[in-house]
């Protein structure tokens, strides 16, 4: 028997359960009508990308980046921005390694990606510093100098200056640095030219203007960088000899913000000086306007000792400066800067040549000697205009345009007058006066392109440059020449001259290049450069005779209108080896052809020339990294000089009566080969930095003058007179020139760099070769440097630095059979001390012993510096008196050589004895620059943002 259940449902659970059934109903509709779809099966090939970067969150350049799986083996470097991009990649399951020199390997990093995405973008990958091992010594922490490719890197953050110092007090503490009051830098013994600010030309390159104003707070890295110039930068082929430039790098946190320096001084003696400086800087854009006003002392000797001539200069000068961007693809760079100075100078020297005289009637050959006394007073009063501006365009990522048009405008007035007092060989007294004007415009405009192609290290580039220079000037020159017939100078003979010289010079040059750069291997490519060179040159010189009556009349014979021209190609093939970052060793090799052709007439005497060459010159350049602190390298490089069109013309040019000049036809182009050697090395754990530079230059075919004695034709002696000579001056080659030289630089750091022990100098020989009445007289100068520089900082409120230099210099003389030398011994000391809280005393002194120049020329000066400090509103302003050259004994005399065995005494007797108060005042702030959209900052190793 059977039994039936019954439930009974409320009216609200029927309809759960019919809602239920319907849902079911859909679900297998849908299921029937719409079956799964087959998973998609992964893409064959895809592309990976990512950054390498260092723990300052910098891009890593030329780290290698291995890729490895089941079916991939693949190898790159990664770009100036740190980037590396492997395309064609089979499989999404791989492998990475990532190694660069100066970083810890990576471990092998496995990775398994969506195998159906084709480009896949990887999170950024970190790279520790290597730490070093220097004699078992393991080292901590990241070392303060590292050596880069054609860098050297100080982290700032090592050395500590007080709270506003400014740039230039930076410096000062790094090793191998040395910095003038006038805000010019040495580096290991090796000027440095221009300044930059993140990668960037800073403000028109000015470097003092850099290193003066800018906070020291800012910055993060200081870079000393071998710049082969903004051609050399585009396509990474460098050519010729590289510039010092400074590329300061900020601090992230302090990347962006504004800078208003006020500055004015009045003193005695009508000594003042006032400026103006404001800068704002956000990344990649700068912004910065500078004016100032001052008269100043010229001859004012620093440390160690000086010289040059006296007197006052009265200075103006403003520029603007602006780099920034116009969109994403368009980079401007504007700058114009106006100057006017007005000089006053003072000029007081001795000179002493030699002559070797063959007597016409003996036939012997007599040295004889010229003393030459001479004093000038000159007042130039000068303008300059300079305009110049880089445009940049992108137009993608593989195609870049840079178009940079400049505009030059100078001239001048110049009024001098010279006495000059001749015994000797020479004798004879002669009053000057002189009057010129002269205008220079210029014109300018470099065009260039770069290609990038797939392969992202093959390159193409082509650039153009077109200069029009114009130069007209005119002097008027009168002169009463006295001439002494017998040593008693009871006899003589005037000759007035009362000429107008008016010269006319136009140079238009273009130039053009075309540059190919081909990846053969991941370390190696070959560099292919050609370029044509054309100078055109237009001159015309007029000399007009003004009479008595004051008409004036062209004097054919003094006159020289000539028209040339000088055509140089290049072709270059380099092999280059070293490319990836991780390279200890690079090096490259190739061979450069130079044909050449000059031609020319000279209107005035209807004469043409035509000459043509051809020269081979090789390329050599090698540089090998034990590590980021350790490197050597080596380099050559050779260069031909054609003749100038007047050394070359058969014709004698008697512009200057006094000395006659006649080219030589026959004559070859020079040329000399110059080698140049570096080594440089940090040890960290000892906190000690040396390097030491050698250079060394051959000449081949050197155009030296041949100083002839000739009669004066303008001169007529009588019986038992003196016969009056000229200096004719004729041209010929000769070898065996050449110049030998080195700089060394010693730095020891202690106690957490309170103390520093610097100690550096040169050594330089220089072979010369000039020419006497056709005699050969070989000059050989010997110069040796040593300076000995300790910094003393023990507390935050005192410092000292003593400073001692040795300078001796020795020239010998094959001909003349005569050496001269000269010694001088510098003792010198500076400081500050800080008391009070907010006040400040800061001293110089200086004192010389010079030997082996006429006792009565030198006073072994004295010179001491100082001031008081008071600062003002939180440091934000200052109020000093300074106090110049206090014992008034700034009385310097500097000694050149001539090559000719002689030498000259110049002396500088400045007014450097005076009083200024100053007042100024630093308004400035700081922020962090942010990245894009919320994302991380990128930068590259030149600081520059991306």
């Amino acid at each position: 028997m059977n039994t039936l259940m019954t439930v009974n449902l409320s009216p609200g659970g029927r309809k759960i359960i019919l809602l239920l059934l319907i849902l079911l109903g859909i679900i297998k509709v849908n299921a029937q009508n719409n079956p799964s779809k087959p998973v998609e099966p992964p893409l064959p090939l895809r592309e990976i990308s990512g950054i390498v970067k260092d723990s300052t969150d910098l891009g890593v350049i030329g780290a290698t980046v291995s890729l490895t799986s089941d079916k991939d083996t693949l190898k790159i470097a990664t770009n100036n921005d740190g980037i590396f991009i492997f395309k064609n990649v089979k499989s999404a399951t791989y492998t990475i390694v990532v190694q660069s020199i100066g970083y810890v390997k990576t471990p092998a990093m496995l990775f398994k990606q969506n195998d159906r995405i084709p480009r896949i973008v990887m999170d950024p990958i970190v790279l520790k510093e290597e730490k070093n091992t220097l004699n078992t010594v393991v080292i901590n922490g990241e070392p303060s100098i590292t050596y880069k490719t054609d860098t050297i890197e100080y982290r700032a953050s090592d050395y500590v200056v007080r709270e506003n110092s400014t740039v230039d007090e930076l410096l000062k503490k790094m090793e191998g640095m040395e910095v003038g009051a006038d805000g010019s830098l040495i580096h290991n013994g090796e000027a440095v030219l221009r300044a930059k600010l993140n990668g960037k030309e800073y403000l028109g390159g000015d470097l003092a203007n850099a290193i003066k104003n800018l906070p020291a707070e800012i910055v993060d890295k200081i870079q000393i960088v071998d710049d082969y110039g903004d051609e050399a930068a585009r396509t990474g082929v460098k050519e010729g000899d590289p510039q010092k430039i400074l590329n300061i790098t900020t601090r992230l946190d302090k990347s962006v913000g504004n800078i208003v320096r006020l500055n004015t001084a009045g003193g005695n003696n009508k000594r003042y000086d006032a400026g103006i400086f404001g800068t704002r800087i956000n990344g990649n854009q700068q912004i910065g306007v500078r004016t100032g006003y001052r008269n100043t002392v010229n001859g004012v000797a620093g440390g160690g000792g000086g010289g040059g001539a006296g007197g006052t200069t009265t200075d103006g000068n403003g520029s603007f400066s602006i780099r920034d961007k116009i969109g994403k693809k368009i980079e401007i760079n504007v700058n114009y800067g106006f100057n006017e100075n007005d000089v006053n100078s003072l000029n007081n020297s001795f000179t002493r040549s030699f002559t070797n005289f063959r007597d016409p009637v003996t036939q012997k050959d007599t040295l004889i000697a010229t003393n030459s006394t001479r004093g000038n007073t000159s007042d130039n009063n000068s303008k300059n205009h300079n305009f110049k501006a880089e445009i940049d365009f992108e137009l993608d990522s593989n195609n870049f345009f840079n178009f940079s048009p400049s505009i030059n405008y100078s001239s001048s007035l110049n009024l001098r007058s010279d006495s000059s007092y001749q015994t000797g060989f020479r004798h004879q007294n002669q009053i000057s006066s002189n009057i010129s004007t002269t205008t220079r415009p210029q014109l300018g405009a470099a065009i260039s392109y770069t290609h990038r192609f797939t392969n992202k290290r093959r390159r193409l580039s082509l650039h153009a440059n077109l200069n029009s220079n114009s130069n007209d000037a005119e002097q008027q020159r009168e002169a009463n020449i006295i001439y002494f017939l017998n040593e008693e100078e009871t006899e003589r003979r005037d000759s007035l001259v009362n000429r107008i010289i008016a010269r006319k010079n136009l140079q238009n040059s273009y130039r053009g290049s075309l540059t190919f750069v081909e990846p053969l291997s991941l370390n190696t490519q070959l560099e292919l450069n050609t370029q044509i060179n054309y100078n055109g040159y237009s001159n015309d010189a007029t000399t007009r005779n003004v009479m008595p009556t004051g008409y004036s009349q062209v004097i054919d014979s003094l006159s020289n209108i000539f028209d040339y021209s000088f055509t140089q190609a290049r072709v270059s093939l380099n092999f280059r080896y070293g490319i990836e970052n991780t390279a200890k060793f690079r090096f490259s090799a190739g061979l450069t052809g130079i044909p050449s052709l000059l031609s020319g007439t000279k209107v005035s005497l209807g004469t043409t020339t035509e000459r043509k060459s051809f020269n081979l010159i090789p390329i050599a350049r090698m540089e090998y990294l034990w590590s980021r602190q350790h490197k050597i390298s080596l380099n050559y490089s050779g260069s031909a000089n054609e003749p100038s069109f007047d050394q070359i013309q058969p014709v004698k040019d008697v512009t200057n009566p006094q000395n006659p000049r006649i080219g030589n036809p026959d004559l070859k182009a020079s040329f000399t080969h110059t080698i140049r050697s570096e080594y440089n090395n940090y040890l960290a754990n000892m906190k000690m930095n040396y390097s030491v530079n050698m250079n060394a230059s051959f000449s081949q075919n050197s155009v030296v003058n041949n100083t002839l004695d000739v009669l004066d034709p303008n001169v007529v002696v009588g019986p038992n007179q003196k016969a009056v000579y000229i200096s004719e001056t004729r041209f010929i080659n000769v070898d065996g020139s050449y110049n030998l030289g080195s700089n060394y630089s010693i730095s020891k750091q202690f106690n957490n760099r309170k103390y520093n022990l610097s100690f550096s100098g040169s050594a330089n020989y220089n072979h010369r070769i000039s020419m006497s009445n056709g005699e050969q007289n070989v000059n050989t100068v010997r110069s040796f440097v040593e300076r000995f520089g300790p910094r003393i900082n023990p507390t935050d409120w005192f410092e000292i630095n003593p400073y001692a230099s040795h300078n001796y210099t020795k020239s010998e003389n094959t001909l003349l059979k005569n050496q001269n030398e000269i010694s001088t011994l510098a003792f010198n000391v500076d400081g500050k001390i800080y008391f009070l809280e907010s006040w400040q005393f800061g001293y110089s002194a200086s004192k010389n012993y010079v030997s082996g120049i006429k006792p009565n020329l030198t006073s072994n000066p004295f010179v001491v510096n100082a001031y008081l400090e008071k600062e003002l509103f939180h440091r934000r302003g200052r109020v000093s008196l300074h106090a110049f050259d206090l014992l008034n004994q700034n009385n310097f005399v500097s000694r050149d050589y001539n090559d000719n065995g002689g030498y000259t005494d110049t002396r500088s007797n400045a007014l450097s004895q005076y009083f200024m108060v100053r007042l100024s005042m630093r308004l400035q702030k700081w922020t962090g620059a942010k990245g894009r959209n919320g994302q991380p900052i990128r930068r590259r190793g030149d600081g520059s943002f991306m």
